[in-house]
C-alpha cells in the first residue's frame, strides 16, 4: 500500500511535532480530525479543526482514544515511545520525517534517512505490525 492509499484511508492523526504548522493546518484542511501532542505532559493535546474557513486550535486536556496514524517529526531514537502510542491508539501506520535533505541539511519538507537507519527503523515498526512511512513529505500529499 502506499502513502497516498493510506493516507486516503485515515480519518484521525496524531501529530507528535512538526516541522512547521502547516503540517496539522494542512490535515485539518484536508477533512481529518488531527490531535497534536505539544509536550511531555498528559494534558498537552490540542485539536486543529476548520470553521469558517480559518484554522481553530482548541485544548482537549488529554490524548485521543483512537487514532489512526501517528505522524512524527522525532528523532528515530524516539520510535520505541512512538511505536508504544501507536499500539494504544490503534494506529495502524506511523509517518516519521527527518527534516533533512539528501546532503543532511535541515529541510521542513525534507524526508531523507540514512539507509541503515532506516531499515532498522522499518524492522522495529514493522515487527511492531504496523506500516512505515518516511516518504513524501506528508504536507504535499494533504
Amino acid at each position: 500500500m502506499n502513502a497516498i492509499d493510506i493516507l486516503n484511508g485515515v480519518e484521525t492523526v496524531l501529530v507528535i511535532d512538526w516541522p512547521s504548522k502547516e503540517v496539522p493546518e494542512l490535515l485539518a484542511r484536508r477533512g481529518l480530525s488531527v490531535v497534536v501532542r505539544g509536550g511531555p505532559g498528559p494534558e498537552d493535546y490540542s485539536a486543529y479543526e476548520v470553521k469558517d474557513g480559518e484554522i481553530a486550535v482548541r485544548r482537549t486536556g488529554g490524548a485521543p482514544k483512537h487514532v489512526d496514524l501517528i505522524y512524527s517529526y522525532r528523532p528515530l531514537s524516539e520510535l520505541p515511545g512512538i511505536i508504544a502510542s501507536a499500539k494504544e491508539l490503534g494506529a495502524g501506520t506511523i509517518w516519521s520525517q527527518s527534516g533533512l535533505n539528501a546532503d543532511r541539511k535541515k529541510d521542513l519538507r525534507g524526508c531523507w534517512v540514512p539507509e541503515s537507519e532506516l531499515r532498522a527503523a522499518r524492522g522495529m515498526v514493522e515487527a511492531a505490525g504496523l506500516r512505515f512511512i518516511v516518504e513524501p513529505y506528508i504536507g504535499d500529499l494533504a
